[in-house]
């Protein structure tokens, strides 16, 4: 074998072993956690959960017309990140807990028509604004450390630092609603601060939770989809779930109110 022959081969075998290496590099950068394609499984799951969410976060905040009642904002703080966890933990897409946010701001919305309340009132415009928050800060830390297998001490981080984000900046809702956030009575702290360890310990807890409610859900409504022979029951049945719960949600404002 000449010299140059020897060559050109140690050359394509080093380049082969430099191209198996990007593209090695390239699939540890482009994790299933960043995908952006919404499939109809994800709308489903979406819709379901922020459905499930909106009236939730309307029951549990009956009664609520102007500002959240002390540290009733820190525990739905939790509540919503349970929701927001459980849904990209389910399909390990970005942009599901942001449609999920989207969905349960509908449920407000509805609640605000029915109480005949404007949006931008504190009872409205700042809860919105809050679940705003708490899933870009969501979806900002799964980002920001999209190589993490989120297990249950990584994911009790993953809750508290959601929530520390999300509490610290709710002050800010002043500048988007021109209501400002709530605060402590005879102080000038806002509520969202003053009782912001146990938004961030409950938080804590919730992710956690949520994260493994969505993978456990996940693969039984997958299964369940799969079962279904007729088609139109698969399409039908999430908008169907949405229905029922704005149904719920008239008829709790109906006795409540």
């Amino acid at each position: 074998m000449q010299l140059s022959d020897f060559m050109d081969r140690h050359y394509l075998v080093v380049k082969y072993l430099m191209l198996k290496t990007n593209i090695n590099r390239l699939k540890i950068s482009n994790p299933k956690s960043m995908n952006k394609k919404i499939t109809a499984t994800h709308l489903s799951i979406a819709l379901i959960a922020g459905s499930i969410w909106g009236f939730t976060e309307v029951a549990l905040g009956a009664g609520l017309r102007s500002c959240a009642h002390l540290v009733s904002g820190s525990l739905m703080t939790g509540v919503a990140l349970f929701f927001i966890a459980g849904t990209w933990s389910a399909t390990r897409n970005i942009l599901v807990p942001l449609l999920t946010v989207l969905i349960a701001s509908i449920f407000k919305l509805f609640d605000a028509a029915l109480l005949s309340l404007p949006v931008m009132s504190g009872a409205i415009g700042n809860p919105v604004f809050a679940f705003i928050l708490e899933g870009l800060a969501f979806v900002a830390l799964i980002m920001l450390f999209r190589n993490i297998k989120w297990k249950r001490s990584s994911a009790v981080l993953l809750g508290a630092g959601t929530a520390m984000i999300a509490v610290g900046l709710f002050p800010l809702v002043k500048f988007a609603t021109g209501v400002p956030a709530c605060i402590y009575p005879n102080t000038s702290i806002p509520l969202s601060i003053y009782f912001s360890p146990i938004a961030i310990a409950f938080s804590a807890l919730t992710v956690p939770l949520g994260l493994f409610a969505g993978a456990r859900f996940s693969g039984r409504y997958e299964d369940f989809m799969t079962n279904v022979q007729n088609r139109l029951t698969k399409h039908i049945l999430p908008p169907a779930t949405a229905g029922i719960f704005l149904v719920m949600l008239l008829a709790f404002r109906t006795l409540v109110s």
